[in-house]
């Protein structure tokens, strides 16, 4: 069942030098699982431009809903980025099948950019409810001031011993981090998950970077395709 509803803003957090989270007001619960997306309309130039937009925040977390968007030349993301405190939103929600409720022991997330907005909703849902699951994400990012929910991630990982984040970067200047040096290959998946055989994979990202993750599981490891769940991310 969607939902519809006209929400104001109450915060406007900047993650990166070019992605932004906006905080929507609820006065009830909303209903949605953890990864799936909204659509979200904003008005500008007189017309009503509409975008799908993951849901980053997990529904653990009460009181708002978050969208979090990388901001492009893109009309719509020019006009987002005028947005204020207290403007109203039109959003449509909730919509997807990228979720999890706790229906694996073992799962692994393989992300790039802004790809890990509905990763974010997922883990936080799983570190907060303390299900137990294995979780590994396998970030990809071009370099460390890119990394959206950066803190985020590093604060679930010291709640929750069983998530572990890796980082792979192309440019590693000024990053202190033990981040791996390059792209995610399938040497870095067996180097790190070493046990991916035993998992359920999430892949979320633009579409190339989609279809290179499932030819190293699916073509590289030899993994079956049902043991993959995938989100493509076809506009910014």
């Amino acid at each position: 069942m969607a939902y519809e509803a006209e929400l104001k803003i109450k915060e406007i957090i900047q993650r990166t030098h070019n992605v932004k989270s906006f905080r929507l007001e609820l006065n009830d619960d909303a209903d949605f699982k953890p990864g799936q997306y909204m659509i979200v309309t904003i008005t500008t130039d007189g017309k009503d431009i509409s975008r799908y937009l993951s849901i980053s925040n997990s529904p653990t977390e009460k009181g708002y809903m978050e969208f979090t968007k990388k901001l492009t030349n893109s009309d719509f993301s020019q006009r987002l980025n005028q947005l204020n405190i207290g403007d109203i939103v039109k959003i449509r929600y909730a919509f997807g099948r990228f979720t999890f409720n706790g229906e694996y022991d073992k799962i692994a997330f393989l992300s790039g950019g802004i790809g890990i907005t509905p990763i974010r909703s997922i883990t936080k849902y799983v570190v907060d409810k303390n299900l137990g699951t294995d979780m590994i994400l396998l970030y990809g990012n071009q370099c460390i001031d890119d990394i959206a929910f950066f803190d985020d991630l590093d604060q679930m990982q010291r709640e929750y011993p069983k998530f572990k984040v890796v980082h792979v970067l192309c440019d590693t200047t000024n990053c202190s981090l033990p981040v791996k040096v390059g792209f995610i290959t399938k040497e870095i998946v067996l180097e790190t998950i070493p046990d991916y055989a035993e998992r359920r994979f999430f892949i979320c990202g633009p579409p190339a970077m989609v279809d290179a993750m499932k030819k190293i599981l699916i073509e590289g490891l030899g993994m079956d395709r049902e043991y993959i769940i995938e989100e493509n991310f076809k506009g910014y």
